[in-house]
């Protein structure tokens, strides 16, 4: 069992910067793949970004690339994702997600992923 605790998000203008971070816990010591999910109203939600914690596999949306950092801090257990040059259309609600070593691909997909976070609001305004 792996708990997710997210925080940061909020509300900021276009082209402004936030971080968000997922402190982990429980059934930490396994390597595993852990991601960033978002979802708007009406839409699906999609990944934005995944890391393998035991690894350099690091997978990024196109449209947060060179945007958008994810890392993961194995010794505070923590998954941090920096967002800077915020868009309007980055406005969602985002999750982070903890899934097996093998959710490490690109799309992801929820399905490999067991546990998540409570979801944090991120707006951008224009």
């Amino acid at each position: 069992q792996v708990q997710l605790q997210e925080s940061g998000g909020g509300s900021v203008q276009s082209g402004g910067s936030l971080k968000l971070s997922c402190a982990a816990s429980g059934d930490t010591y396994s390597k595993f793949c852990m991601a960033w999910f978002r979802q708007t109203p009406g839409k699906e939600r999609e990944g934005v970004a995944a890391i393998y914690t035991g690894g350099a596999s690091i997978y990024y949306h196109d449209s947060v690339k060179g945007r958008f950092t994810i890392s993961y801090d194995n010794a505070q257990n923590t998954l941090t994702l920096q967002m800077n040059t915020l868009l309007p259309e980055d406005t969602a609600i985002y999750y982070c997600a903890a899934g097996a070593d093998y959710a490490v691909r690109w799309p992801p997909s929820e399905a490999n992923f067991a546990y998540w976070g409570q979801g944090t609001q991120v707006t951008v305004s224009s």
